[in-house]
Order: C-alpha cells, then structure tokens, then sequence
C-alpha cells in the first residue's frame, strides 16, 4: 500500500540528504517523491516520524543466519526478523553454510527461503573454491547469475597462493568482486585471542599482528598482481590497515570492512575469561582500536557489519579456547554505530552511509538510497532512546553477546522492505 513517512529527519547520504523531509512510497514499492508529494498521491498509511530519523535500510556485509546445517543454532526465519527489527532490510550470507554455497542450486535455495518470508533480502556470497576445500575452483560465472554478489572462501584459507592467484584472475576476468579473510594460518596456530598483555596474563594461546599482516601483504601482492576488485574483511590491526591505505593511494581496487564491536572493545574486555568477547579476528589493543577509528574516519575502511554469529548457550559455556567465537550482533550493529556519532568520531550522515551507501557501493547492488524511483527499502529510528540489550530484547535466537547488560542509545521503530512494513514497534 502507498505510504507517507512524515515528519522525520531524513537522512539519506548517497543523495546528500540530511534535514526534516517526507518520504513518499507508492504502492508498487518503490519511493515516489522526496519532501513533495507527486501528483494525486494519497497515501493509505502514515507514520509519523516526529523526533525520529529516517535513512535507507540497513546493509550488512556479513551475516551468518546458520540454515541450512546449523538450525540448531538459528534459522533464516529467526534471523531476518532480528534484522528486520534491527533496521536491516538487505544481508550478506557467507558460503560455509552445510552444504557450502558452491553451485547455483545452492546459492538459488537459499535466496527462496528468503523470500518465503517476505523479510529481509538476502545476498549470497559464493564459495571461491568447491567445499571451501582451497583447491579446486567454483563456477564463479554460474554462481554470479545465480545471484551470488561476490565470492569468498569465508573463514578457510587457501593456503596454496597459486590457487588463489587463478580465482582472483577467474574473478577479474568477469568483474566479479572477491570477499578476503586475510590471515597466515600457520602465524595464527591455534590461537583464540590477541598474542598480548592480556592474553599472555590469562595463559591463552595467542594471534599476533603478523599473522593478519602477512595474509594481507600476500593478497595485496595477488591483487596486484591480477588487478581483481577485492574487499578486504573484518580487518583488525594498525598495520593491515596502514597498509590498505597504502594500497588504496597506489590505484589498487580494494575496499575493506570492519566489524562494529571491533571498534568500541578490546583485548581488555577478555578479562575474567569473558567467552563473549571471543571472536576472530581477536579484539585487539587499544592502538589497533584506535587505527581502526582512523582508518573509518579517513575512508580506508568504508563499511561497518555485524559479523553476526548466533551460538546456542552451550557454545560459549566451554573454556575460553574450547568455546566458540563469534558475537549475535544483527541489533547491536545501529546503536554502536551511532555511538560512534555521540563520541565526535563521525557526524550523522557518514555513519548512516557507513552501513547503507557504501556497503552497497562495495557489493554494487541497488540498495542503500532513497532516490525517486528505487526500490523503498527503509529504516526509521529513534537516536535518543536508550535502552537495555537483555535476552528478552534481543530477537534473534543466538544470546552471546559482550554487550548484555550495556545500556544502548539508539533503536529502529519502523523497517519497511520493498514498500511494506515488515518491523513497527510501538513507542
């Protein structure tokens, strides 16, 4: 049905949008008209979004919603309306799923069960290479129309670099974007947390720096090499980073992503074991932390994502080392963003662009805008209220969060995917 958003702060950074506008949708779906209604428009519904901002949907890089081969963990069904009720209305889905998405009968199941639930849209990430196995090469040009965005060996590395040159030439002959987790898996060892002061005081296994600067010092020279169009993920050191900026002064086609928990802790949240803060890459120094900031700042990194991993509670119940890393960061990804906001680092508009425009920008979708005529994906929310992350609050089935407990300012009210309201919660 047609819809008048009235009354917001429309923030929309693609188009340079940043003031008190009304949004327009008509009833195909699609925006119809910005601070003016078009011709004979009578919306059927209105939402008043007095006090409240309004910016495209939410895009996120990188979620893991675990179906198919880890519902007992969570299912698409619980995670996109955790993502819905987040302001996220576009994700990302990494292959290693069970089975792993390396053919497009894959890559096409899950983006139907997707759409089976009228939620969020889902993008799948194609496998680099068959069962993410480093070896043999996927039909990326098969995968690409099936519609995978871009391809990824996830978490598993190739450690065999002439493998990884071919995918990157089988990619850049059909400008295809390849997703890097760059990481020397030998350096890495069986490490769970950052190889310093407080790794070494708890007695745990550490990861140091190199073992992320030499995976990225490896890739660089591929890319180089091959001149493929790369992201590079969930970056985490000083020096991977001054070395993506490096990269990036010299015209090589690279873009890089951090996580939103990577830029507010750090290895000292580890303290008492704390297993909800184990993650890979590790948190990492304040130094690290504060190049990250930097990095955001300056535009060497130009997206944030949740990396959302949801464990059921036994996952993080082992020992530090035995327990599974990952955070369920789906509701968590807009208030830390905005808090970034609250502290000075960034002004409003390059925040929200952070995780609208520019994500969608790197993967080259039509989403994360709110021109005349694109499709009405949006996120309404109020930046002033705060609120508590409990297990009760947060919707999606994984808990593990570092941040339960944590007052948090910031909270979406209305999502609205393709034209309908798929998220209102009543003020």
């Amino acid at each position: 049905m047609s819809l008048l958003v009235r009354g917001g702060h429309l923030v929309d950074p693609a188009n340079r949008i940043n003031g008190k506008r009304d949004l327009y949708i008509d009833g195909r779906g699609f925006v119809a008209g910005v601070g003016s209604a078009p011709d004979d428009f009578k919306p059927r519904r209105v939402i008043e979004a007095d006090g409240l901002v309004v910016c495209p949907g939410l895009v996120d890089l990188r979620a893991r919603l675990r179906e198919p081969g880890l519902e007992y963990k969570a299912t698409l069904e619980s995670e996109l309306a955790a993502a819905v009720a987040a302001g996220i209305t576009t994700l990302c889905c990494p292959p290693d799923t069970n089975p792993v998405i390396d053919t497009p009968a894959m890559a096409q199941m899950i983006q139907s069960r997707a759409w089976r639930y009228g939620l969020a849209f889902i993008h799948p990430l194609g496998a680099l290479t068959r069962g993410l196995q480093g070896q043999q090469l996927t039909d990326m040009e098969s995968l690409d129309e099936a519609g995978c965005v871009a391809f990824t060996n996830a978490l598993k590395p190739i450690t065999d670099s002439l493998v990884m040159r071919r995918a990157m030439e089988y990619a850049a002959s059909f400008d295809l974007t390849v997703f890097l987790h760059s990481e020397d898996p030998w350096l890495k060892g069986v490490g769970c947390c950052h190889e310093g002061e407080v790794g070494m005081r708890l007695g745990l296994p550490g990861i140091p720096e190199a073992a992320e600067t030499a995976g990225v010092a490896r890739d660089l020279a591929l890319i180089d090499q091959t001149r493929v169009r790369a992201h590079f993920c969930g970056l985490s050191t000083a020096r991977a980073v001054q070395m993506l900026g490096e990269a990036q002064r010299r015209g090589l086609p690279v873009t890089a992503d951090v996580t939103a928990h990577h830029l507010h802790l750090t290895e000292h949240d580890l303290e008492g074991f704390n297993t909800q803060a184990h993650v890979l890459p590790p948190l990492r120094s304040r130094r690290d932390r504060d190049a990250l900031r930097r990095a955001l700042k300056g535009g060497a990194i130009g997206a944030i994502c949740s990396d959302h991993q949801p464990h059921e509670p036994d996952a993080k119940l082992a020992p530090f080392s035995d327990s599974e890393p990952g955070i369920s960061a789906l509701e968590t990804l807009l208030p830390l963003t905005l808090k970034l906001v609250d502290e000075k680092l960034l002004a409003l508009p390059e925040a929200v662009a952070l995780v609208t425009s520019r994500p969608a920008d790197i993967l080259g979708i039509d989403a994360g805008r709110l021109s005349v005529g694109s499709t009405a994906d949006v996120c309404v929310f109020d930046p002033n209220e705060r609120w508590t992350l409990t297990g009760q609050a947060i919707v999606s089935r994984g808990h593990n969060s570092p941040f339960l407990g944590r007052e948090l300012k910031g909270r979406a009210t209305h999502t609205i995917v393709g034209g309908k309201i798929v998220y209102e919660r009543e003020r």
